[in-house]
């Protein structure tokens, strides 16, 4: 089959592969520009750009792609039967969209309806769903509201954070899609029921700090759900410290207020949260610093039983 695929991040590339491992004929890759990226700003290509100039596939990155009558041109010579979104990054336009035979199929990291929108897998985890899983749709002018071809559920393990449960959910949707296009003349078009819909925004780098008035639980799905993006984090005599794993845990000291330090061993450091539950910090990034276990944190001084965080 001829595709033309719009994908962006690392998360779009077991899909890209699938496809030119099943034999299906890439003829062209839609993804973003590059943007400056880590302490340089030096400008850094998407994961799919890298991937497909690798395997020899032709690649164009528009700016707006709403806008871009050279961009639609391209995608008009590419001649494609079907065209695979997979986390592009762009709303695209009616013109592109029901161009292909197969119109356009998008991978979304949810059971959909539930969780439309840019963050599925994060607000599953916020919400403590114990399910969800991928669905392979066709687009229309409409936010994830398109009709569905298949759909997979998956289970959330206890530990999972969200950039660990995306990735799986990634290998699970390339596999998806693979058997969808196989059968993609006998699968019938089933629409969704807007009546239970779910929506999953866009987060935002103020959600990451953690409020230890919450029970340990909320803390607990807020760390897993923020990594890697925006990250959970707390304050520590006025710097950022970011949590980048732990779990909840027995009470130690059932006086203690949210947010206080009440125990500090090899396992990590125990704090005290709302309701009078308690979490286990095992793993933290100080602010400037490299990643690092949380009790190596503790003996630089910086954290002792007692302090108060946030």
């Amino acid at each position: 089959m001829k595709v033309v695929f719009f994908g962006s991040p690392t998360t779009a590339l077991p899909a890209l592969n699938s496809l030119l491992t099943a034999g299906h004929e890439v003829r062209l890759v839609v993804t973003q520009p590059d943007r400056p990226a880590g302490r340089g700003r030096q400008l850094t290509p998407p994961p799919v750009k890298v991937f497909a100039q690798n395997h020899g596939l032709h690649v164009i990155q528009p700016e707006k792609i709403r806008r871009d009558e050279k961009a639609l041109e391209m995608i008009r010579e590419a001649d494609p039967d079907v065209n695979i979104v997979v986390a592009y990054g762009q709303i695209l336009p009616a013109s592109i969209i029901y161009l292909p035979r197969y119109k356009s199929l998008n991978i979304h990291f949810s059971l959909l309806p539930k969780y439309r929108g840019a963050a599925p897998v994060q607000w599953a985890i916020l919400n403590g769903e114990k399910f969800t899983g991928v669905t392979i749709f066709q687009l229309n002018e409409k936010m994830d509201e398109g009709p569905i071809l298949a759909q997979e559920m998956v289970e959330i393990l206890p530990r999972e954070n969200a950039h660990e449960l995306e990735t799986r959910l990634s290998h699970i949707g390339a596999a998806l899609l693979v058997r969808t296009l196989e059968n993609i003349d006998r699968l019938e078009l089933k629409e969704q029921n807007h009546e239970l819909a779910t929506y999953a925004p866009r987060l935002t780098k103020e959600q990451g700090l953690l409020d230890w008035q919450e029970p340990a639980e909320i803390i607990d799905r807020k760390v897993r759900a923020f990594y890697e993006w925006p990250g959970a984090f707390t304050y520590v005599d006025g710097r950022r410290l970011e949590i980048i794993s732990g779990q909840t845990t027995q009470g130690v000291m059932p006086s203690a207020r949210p947010g206080e330090v009440v125990q500090i061993d090899k396992s990590g450091i125990y704090v005290c949260c709302g309701q009078k539950t308690f979490y286990l910090v095992e793993r933290v990034k100080p602010e400037g610093k490299k990643e690092m276990s949380a009790f190596s944190f503790s003996l630089g001084g910086k954290i002792k039983v007692g302090t108060l965080l946030g």
